[in-house]
């Protein structure tokens, strides 16, 4: 998020200064070298960071001199008990701000993170408390870029929301996307309550969570009853109410907001006696679709091998990508490794092998890292689609035959021919399709 965004408001005309602790992180970037993979960042950061409009630096009171708007785009990752987010972040954050704020120049700090309704006001409190007399607003200013997406999505938003509680604070943010308003006439400036916008983030990605979760039970149920579930998903997509998006079946979600977001919604439910009870069938359904995406893979060999090799392919959570965090991918693979502990794996992702690394530290013995997706299938007993790559479709399936030991294959997102497959005398089982 805050790379994209940085880079997205310098683009703009904006003077941009990031700052990050971690020092090889700002070394990199310094060297004009992005840090993150993110379609279309890598040439937008080269070209601003040339014409000298963002800067990087490990210096709080350095980044913030002479700031108008201070944006707060740490991590909020989830508590590993209660699974609430972790704020420790955001309150060092801004803590560390606190001291470097001049009094006499008016600031709107701007919390991008992802938080729990009534941060702003902590925020604020902690602020004023370590800097009395400081000049400043805090608003909530929550981002909706997707992964893989976030340089389009900066460019083309749907809405802007804008949680703020005075005129002057919600005027700053007007003006800072002015230049992005003019060249989307079309997109809504939505300028809402401080606690409202904090809900926002929270109830959008629990919808669409839930509306993923929807489509993968619905694809559940077209494999027994007979149905596509690409017919249903395109009869359902056609109501105006319902909408097309977000109705592919896959694995599962996951990625760095939607579990983490409805876990911590769900948090907050339960500390105000409230029972979301949707988004809590949308977790644990979620949760349990992994575990059942892992045995129609081990189940397919059960009788066959007694050491299995299990062929991958991706590994990020998603295409377009390199995040592998909280990956449905990633997450099959290691129940796979841990169910079936005389295993190994062959595994491909085009981006996402080096972050795959640092998780599959345990599993490295039995883990080989394949330089493509072809060599994947090399004497594996069965070949695993895990993300929706576009070149996993262009896999020759007449070379990977004869490269396996035995021909199966399950599909999680639907990305090979299964006539074609069938053809050359493989088993296959996409999601939604029925059985072949």
């Amino acid at each position: 998020m805050g790379l994209p965004t940085g880079v997205g408001l310098a683009e703009l005309g904006h003077e941009v200064v990031c700052i990050d602790r971690e020092v090889y992180k700002i070394e990199k970037l310094q060297a004009g070298q992005v840090t993150l993979y993110e379609d279309g960042l890598d040439s937008l950061l080269q070209k601003n960071f040339k014409s000298g409009h963002i800067k990087f630096t490990t210096s709080m009171s350095e980044g913030v001199k002479g700031a108008q708007v201070v944006v707060i785009a740490v991590g909020t990752p989830p508590h590993p008990v209660t699974h609430e987010a972790d704020m420790r972040y955001v309150y060092e954050a801004a803590t560390e701000l606190a001291s470097c704020l001049h009094n006499n120049e008016y600031t709107v700090v701007a919390n991008k993170s992802t938080v729990p309704v009534g941060t702003g006001d902590n925020v604020e409190s902690l602020i004023a408390k370590n800097n009395p007399d400081v000049n400043f607003d805090v608003v909530s200013l929550p981002e909706f870029l997707r992964e893989g997406y976030a340089v389009h999505d900066f460019f083309h938003p749907d809405r802007i929301v804008v949680g703020a509680n005075t005129d002057r604070a919600r005027e700053v943010i007007r003006e800072m996307y002015k230049p992005l308003l003019t060249l989307n006439p079309q997109c809504t400036l939505l300028c809402v309550k401080r606690r409202s916008s904090e809900t926002i983030k929270y109830a959008a990605n629990s919808f669409l969570a839930t509306k993923i979760h929807f489509i993968n039970e619905m694809a559940d149920f077209c494999e027994c009853t007979g149905a596509d579930i690409y017919e249903v998903a395109q009869g359902m997509g056609l109501d105006k109410r319902i909408g097309k998006s977000f109705l592919q079946p896959g694995p599962g979600f996951g990625g760095s907001c939607f579990p983490k977001d409805t876990m911590a919604i769900d948090f907050m439910a339960r500390q105000n006696n409230v029972n979301l009870s949707i988004v809590r069938a949308t977790i644990d359904g979620n949760n349990k679709r992994i575990k059942d995406m892992a045995t129609r893979i081990l189940e397919v060999v059960e009788h066959e091998e007694a050491e299995p090799c299990f062929g991958i392919l991706g590994l990020a959570f998603k295409n377009g990508t390199d995040d592998c965090r909280v990956s449905p991918a990633m997450q099959i693979l290691q129940e796979i490794l841990h169910r079936k502990p005389k295993s190994s794996v062959r595994v491909f992702d085009p981006e996402a092998m080096e972050n795959a690394r640092s998780i599959l530290q345990p599993y490295m013995a039995r883990v080989t890292f394949c330089d493509s997706a072809l060599e994947v299938c090399t004497g594996a007993d069965v070949l695993a689609v895990l993300t929706e790559w576009p070149e996993f479709s262009e896999l020759d399936l007449a070379q990977a035959a004869p490269m396996m030991r035995h021909q199966h294959i399950i599909d999680c997102r639907n990305m090979l021919s299964p006539q074609k497959a069938l053809n050359l005398g493989f088993t296959y089982r996409g999601i939604g399709l029925g059985r072949s």
